[in-house]
């Protein structure tokens, strides 16, 4: 009788193994902005322009910084990895996106949702990190212009780049081996147009307290600090500004740095709306808030640096005169 009970008890437990194993998430369904079929190809149209704006904005961006011996300054340099990030970021979203939207069957797989969440996180903290040190530089330009060139030299602009490209790679990965960590049942269905931490969170059937902690603590860490750095460098400029006594002087001060901060009131108004808050009270308005920081701003940016700056003006119009030429 005892046989037959622990050969019960064996049999019950391997077929909650094997349901376990049968239920395990293979791959996610990625919802999409809207679930109606009369809105995927007005949808496709509208990402696709977007998509295709933001590659040529930015490679004209690009190509005019190293094309102009007059733009081989420390705040083009970063300029033009911000729009070579740009490039990749919109590249590791938009692409899926007009899949999706053409195809019924709108999956993807569990190491391809990880790979984009990789690569979303990593692009998306490196253009946070330039958009610091563009900040730092337009400060020590205003407020230090005698060692700027000593300052900013070429030596420090490469290490400072290199740390802005390999910290957030690390950020990245940290979130990724947290999120390996997780269960994922039953439900696989993301309510979003892209593989972000806080929907699959919703989807865990495991405990996501501590790693949801975790997960915060550090995002708050890798957002916050970039934005104390621009934070406080505006401050530093904006006292230096007002006293200059001249209202000329003034308006050129201000003019440096007005481009660089509407990108950032776009980028971190946005990011913060998403994810400084906990991930149970997400919904389709951060879906919205989302579009803002890794596809709008990415098409933005060459516009505002370009149609605000008098100097890549005229590094753009060289650029055209040599393609007509």
């Amino acid at each position: 009788m005892s046989n037959r009970r622990i050969f019960s008890i064996l049999a019950g437990s391997m077929t909650m193994e094997t349901v376990n194993q049968t239920t395990s998430v293979s791959e996610f369904i990625l919802l999409g902005l809207s679930s109606r079929p009369e809105d995927q190809k007005p949808l496709f149209v509208l990402f696709l322009t977007m998509y295709l704006i933001t590659i040529t904005g930015n490679l004209l961006i690009i190509l005019a910084i190293y094309s102009d011996p007059q733009l081989q300054t420390s705040m083009y340099f970063f300029l033009s990895f911000l729009s070579f990030t740009d490039i990749c970021f919109t590249t590791t979203i938009v692409p899926k996106m007009l899949v999706n939207f053409l195809s019924t069957k709108k999956t993807i797989s569990y190491a391809g949702c990880l790979t984009q969440m990789y690569f979303l996180y990593a692009f998306g903290n490196t253009d946070s990190c330039l958009l610091a040190a563009m900040a730092i530089d337009r400060y020590i330009a205003i407020c230090n212009p005698l060692h700027y060139v000593t300052i900013m030299s070429h030596h420090h602009c490469f290490l400072l780049l290199a740390f802005c490209c390999s910290f957030p790679h690390l950020h990245s990965l940290l979130h990724i081996l947290l999120l390996n960590l997780l269960t994922f049942c039953d439900s696989n269905v993301i309510q979003h147009f892209l593989c972000d931490i806080n929907p699959l969170l919703k989807l865990s059937c495991s405990s996501t307290f501590l790693k949801d902690i975790t997960i915060k603590t550090e995002e708050v860490v890798i957002l916050v600090t970039p934005f104390l750095c621009i934070s406080f460098s505006y401050i530093g400029i904006l006292i230096a500004v007002l006293k200059i006594p001249s209202a000329a002087g003034k308006c050129k001060a201000f003019s440096t740095c007005g481009s660089h901060f509407t990108v950032v009131t776009i980028f971190y108004g946005s990011i913060f709306y998403v994810y400084l808050q906990p991930f149970s009270s997400y919904t389709v308005r951060d879906q919205v808030a989302t579009i803002g920081y890794t596809i709008l701003s990415s098409m933005l940016n060459p516009f505002i640096y370009s149609l605000r700056n008098k100097d890549m003006k005229r590094g753009l119009g060289k650029l055209m005169c040599r393609r007509k030429f």
